[in-house]
Formats: C-alpha cells, sequence, structure tokens
C-alpha cells in the first residue's frame, strides 16, 4: 500500500540570538549582524535544492526575484551564490499575494480570501519539504496549525530590536529539536518540529 503524499512547511529564517530576523525595516538579510560565508551558503544551497516547493510572501518573493535570476551571470559573485542563484530560479514557486497578478521564473500565485485554505490544500498534495518565507506568512500558517518545522539559522548576535521572528504571536510554541549543526563565526543551525502542527488533511 503507497503511504499518502504529505508536504511540511518549514520556515527556514537567519535570526539573532533574541529571535529578530531585521534589525531595520527592509534590511532583506543584509543586515551587519548576519555572518553568512561560505560554508553555510553551501549548506542552504543544499537544503533549498532538496525542497519540493518554495512558498513566499510578496515583500520576500519581490526582494528575492529582483536579484537571484540576474545574479546567475554575474562573474563577479563567487560560484556557491551563482549556484543558489541557479536553484532559487528554477525551483517551483508559490507567491502568497493579494496584489500580484503575474510572476516569472516558475512561480505561481496564490491570492484572495481563502489563500491559507489554498495553502493547506498544496501541502496534503505535495511530497516532501516546502520552505516558508516571510515572517506575516509563516505566523499566518501557525496560527492555522499548518507550520511543521522550524529552521533557524542563529548569529551570534543580540539586536535588542528589530521584527521578530513571528508578527503579533503570543501563544506558547512546543517544539521537539530535530537537528542541530555548528558552522563557522559561530552560526549555528537548530531544525524544530512543531507538535501542534495539524496532520495534512486534517480539519
Amino acid at each position: 500500500m503507497e503511504e499518502a503524499m504529505m508536504g511540511r512547511f518549514v520556515y527556514s529564517m537567519q535570526v539573532s540570538l533574541d529571535l529578530r530576523i531585521e534589525q531595520v525595516p527592509g534590511d532583506n538579510g543584509a543586515g551587519e549582524w548576519l555572518r553568512i560565508h561560505e560554508e553555510l551558503h553551501r549548506e542552504c544551497n543544499a537544503r533549498t535544492q532538496a525542497l519540493a516547493l518554495m512558498v513566499q510572501g510578496r515583500v520576500i518573493h519581490e526582494v528575492m526575484e529582483e536579484y537571484w535570476p540576474r545574479a546567475r551571470e554575474d562573474a563577479s559573485l563567487p560560484d556557491y551564490m551563482r549556484e543558489y542563484a541557479e536553484i532559487w530560479t528554477a525551483k517551483p514557486k508559490v507567491l502568497v499575494s493579494r496584489t500580484r497578478l503575474s510572476a516569472d521564473h516558475n512561480t505561481r500565485i496564490i491570492g484572495g480570501d481563502d489563500a491559507i485554505e489554498q495553502l493547506a490544500a498544496l501541502r496534503a498534495g505535495t511530497d516532501g519539504s516546502i520552505s516558508v518565507g516571510g515572517a506575516a506568512l509563516a505566523t499566518q500558517l501557525l496560527r492555522a496549525g499548518l507550520l511543521d518545522e522550524l529552521m533557524l539559522w542563529t548569529h551570534p548576535a543580540i539586536l535588542g530590536f528589530g521584527r521578530p521572528l513571528f508578527d503579533d504571536y503570543d501563544v506558547p510554541i512546543e517544539l521537539d529539536l530535530l537537528e542541530q549543526r555548528s558552522f563557522e563565526q559561530g552560526v549555528t543551525m537548530h531544525r524544530y518540529a512543531i507538535r501542534d502542527a495539524k496532520e495534512a488533511g486534517s480539519c
């Protein structure tokens, strides 16, 4: 008997020790507190390549689509960045947006008042890990019981202010550690399962 497909929504994010993802609005992953080096980048490349699908909110998607497709041909960039550019551009993507009507680079759009229901169906019908890009989107999935995992790439910095990992969420989250790893310059990766995530297909 074949096992039913079941996707897993994985919120992967670069964070500070106090779980901030931006120090100032719009730094878009370019804050000076981040220590993204070759070893870390290559690990992110491999994990991105292994994804079944990427789901992104509008803001993060527009940042990514502005930079990475062009980066593929930029000879001034190191090979591991050009590799990520190829992976991101080719990977199937879903853009969650009420305002965008079209998107390129293997991207389709989910929008409207039933976006979370559409994402639940997508999760139920996907075999493999689905990355979640964007704090607002991740918070909505968490509230709906659809977020399965956190993958936190923690940098040795305490920001004290800035955008948090989740937006306006004040309910305790029970986690189980699945994996941990250390990288150069004091960066660590911890992957957690979220205990209260619903099984795919459940109400």
